[in-house]
């Protein structure tokens, strides 16, 4: 009773989540003018999805389904809604609010059955970005972690913040982008683990034809408070992905494997990412 209980709380929290993240979309897009942008699926809005920092909003949903986890080898999932909402602050600069809201299924540790479902921490990032910027494109701003986990095994019990900084390039069919923060404990349970954590996010992605491309983005971490051994997981990998319409929505979506060459202890060995983003470009006679 008490997990159903769980898992109906959760399902509001998101739906509520999802609801607000539609509603911001809705009015900050506009219709697509005469002279409107580029059509779904064509170079332009490929590597506009690409970039970080772009003028274009979207809801990804990316579920991460991590295996051979743990002593027993079982399978961690973490499924993540992250809304990107860029707001122009004036004629030169714009943010970017990119928020991630992880729900976490992890399996016990203690024995080969059971585990625990529900909220993990959310992980807001803002990115400054200048709104006509040159072939170098680039942001900088501050990211948060934040104590939203509905049970203390999701999430960390700390209020933590730093830097994030995000730098790409798009020659030809290619882009190439960094993406780094880290971040450090300043509030929360005194009787929790302080926090030194860095995720390093790099993208490299060959852009194909009817909106095809093939991409590599796995994401390196370290959590300097960890014992040797245990601070880095390095994964590698990457698969194909597609930018097109589902009927009158343009959507964009990816399949990528990852070995993880370096991994914790008890850590998952590879894992399997699956993302669909809806997207909502911004037309105007620009």
């Amino acid at each position: 009773m008490v997990a159903v209980i769980r898992i109906q709380r959760n399902a509001l929290i998101l739906a509520i989540l999802f609801f607000l993240a539609t509603a911001v979309v809705a009015q900050d897009t506009t219709a697509a003018g005469p002279q409107g942008g580029p059509e779904t699926g064509d170079a332009g809005l490929q590597k506009d999805v690409q970039n970080p920092v772009a003028g274009l909003t979207l809801v990804p949903f990316q579920n991460n389904t991590n295996f051979d986890s743990g002593p027993f080898n079982r399978t961690q999932n973490v499924f993540d809604i992250q809304p990107v909402i860029p707001v122009n602050i004036s004629s030169y600069w714009k943010v970017i609010v990119r928020i991630v809201q992880p729900l976490v299924w992890l399996p016990s540790p203690n024995q080969n059955t059971g585990g625990e479902y529900g909220l993990g921490d959310m992980a807001p990032d803002f990115f400054f970005a200048p709104r006509h910027p040159g072939k170098l494109m680039w942001g900088i701003g501050p990211a948060f972690a934040i104590p939203t986990a509905t049970d203390h095994v999701l999430g960390q019990g700390k209020l933590s913040m730093g830097p994030s900084a995000v730098v790409l390039v798009q020659p030809g069919k290619w882009t190439i982008v960094n993406l780094v923060n880290n971040v450090w404990s300043v509030a929360g349970s005194g009787s929790r683990p302080s926090v030194n954590q860095m995720l390093d996010q790099y993208f490299i992605t060959r852009n194909l034809k009817k909106g095809w491309y093939v991409t590599t983005s796995p994401i390196i971490t370290a959590n300097w408070k960890a014992p040797s051994g245990n601070v880095w997981t390095v994964p590698f990998g990457g698969g194909p992905g597609r930018v097109q319409k589902l009927g009158n929505q343009p959507v964009n979506w990816n399949v990528e494997f990852f070995g993880n060459a370096v991994h914790p202890k008890g850590g998952s060995s590879w894992t399997m990412r699956v993302t669909l983003a809806l997207l909502y470009p911004k037309y105007s006679k620009e």
